[in-house]
């Protein structure tokens, strides 16, 4: 039993640094936009600065549904090491394995936990850039 619990630990602390991950994109993806946006409204500056805010966003927002995606993977791993008996623990973590069932790096970029944060960015990246016009 004391095996399958360190491999379930191992896992586990793979499964928290793709959240911490993630979170720290979401961090820096506000961090440039609101940035680039300042640095877009002031009046001797170019509008250029606001479209260039898109590309964190849209950069942050594709390597976001890749930590998701693989975190998806390890969530998968988790649970088939929490069903394996004793005797068959090997402590991989090759979640290669489990990648059936995730829906795979599309579903997790239109996911509603991607979507509710990265939607909202770029929308008022794109309305910042229109009313400045």
């Amino acid at each position: 039993m004391e095996e399958k619990m360190k491999h379930l630990e191992m896992i586990q602390n793979v499964i928290t640094r793709m959240a911490s991950n993630s979170f720290l994109l979401k961090g820096w993806t506000v961090t440039l936009v609101v940035g680039l946006l300042a640095f877009g409204n002031i009046k001797e500056m170019n509008v250029d600065f606001m479209f260039l805010a898109l590309i964190p966003a849209l950069f942050f927002w594709v390597l976001d549904a890749f930590y998701l995606n693989e975190e998806r993977k390890y969530v998968k791993l988790y649970e088939h090491v929490a069903k394996l008996e004793n005797e068959k623990i090997d402590f991989l973590l090759n979640a290669r394995q489990h990648e059936e069932g995730t829906g795979g790096i599309v579903s997790a970029f239109l996911s509603k936990t991607l979507c509710v944060f990265y939607f909202p960015t770029l929308f008022i990246v794109l309305v910042a850039i229109f009313v400045h016009q």
